[in-house]
């Protein structure tokens, strides 16, 4: 699996916002590009995709921003990434189940790899990556 910034960006916005959770407060992606050296323009275009994941509760306004919608252990990385890049396959053929020549001789390959890579990243969530909790 390539992890492209998207993914990367998306992962840090989601554990900041995790970070945050309890105090049920709105956080503005000005606040997360800053605190982490993010562009924000590259958040944005991020952030819509998350949005459409049904990630977040926003508000509007001076006190607006984004929050997340469910507890940071209820998001695993891999939702987060998948929703961030749309693949995350090593492969084209293991997201469609469609290979351009038929099965190729290496499809055992990606298929194991990707499965040893999607059950890692389903069982790690936010909560696993939040500073100053004890992650059990």
């Amino acid at each position: 699996m390539k992890i492209t910034s998207k993914s990367e960006y998306a992962v840090i916005s989601m554990i900041y916002l995790g970070e945050r959770y309890d105090k049920d407060e709105y956080v503005s992606l000005n606040d997360i590009a800053q605190d982490n050296n993010l562009s924000i323009r590259y958040l944005e275009k991020i952030f819509a995709d998350l949005k459409k994941a049904d990630f977040f509760i926003t508000g509007r306004g001076k006190v607006g921003g984004y929050k997340l919608k469910r507890k940071p252990e209820e998001y695993t990385m891999y939702e987060i990434m998948k929703a961030a890049e749309g693949r995350v396959s090593p492969v084209q053929c293991l997201e469609t189940g469609v290979c351009k020549n038929g099965i190729c001789i290496s499809y055992p390959l990606w298929h194991d790899m990707f499965e040893l890579e999607k059950d890692f990243l389903k069982k790690k969530t936010l909560k696993d990556y939040i500073r100053g909790v004890n992650n059990d």
